[in-house]
């Protein structure tokens, strides 16, 4: 089962690593055919709410959800009736990110993977595998 998940050095900005993210998944159907290579709803926090982003996920016809910034609020009122209307934001979906969330504050317990002392990717992609299969261990209910 191929991994999905991108290394970059920590200065590296989130959002330019979506659509190859993005390119990696495979979404499981509940019954019999192959994968979808396109998920039905991304939600994502404002670091990703670019313009270009929206236009990207319009162009793959993928949903998607995260609150706009202040500053590109600001920019497009500024530019009056040709700024265009705010983008379709609904709160209660966005609510969901809380799991990921939480996630990420979990495997943030786990000291080498919240510092990065790896220098190689590989080892510190082994290392967040580990930590995941840990956590899933743990909050497994058939584990006793």
């Amino acid at each position: 089962m191929p991994s999905v998940g991108r290394v970059t050095p920590g200065q590296t900005g989130d959002n330019p690593q979506l659509l190859p993210l993005l390119d990696q998944v495979n979404v499981r159907r509940d019954g019999p055919g192959r994968p979808r290579s396109r998920p039905g709803r991304v939600l994502a926090d404002k670091a990703y709410s670019s313009p270009s982003t929206r236009r990207a996920m319009r162009a793959r016809a993928i949903a998607f959800t995260s609150p706009e910034t202040k500053d590109h609020a600001g920019h497009r009122l500024r530019r009056g009736s040709r700024g265009g209307r705010s983008p379709a934001f609904d709160a209660e979906i966005y609510k969901g990110r809380h799991v990921v969330e939480r996630c990420f504050n979990r495997l943030k317990q786990f000291g080498a993977l919240a510092t990065r002392y790896t220098k190689r990717a590989a080892y510190y992609r082994s290392e967040l595998t580990i930590a995941a299969i840990v956590l899933w261990l743990r909050e497994s209910p058939d584990t006793a």
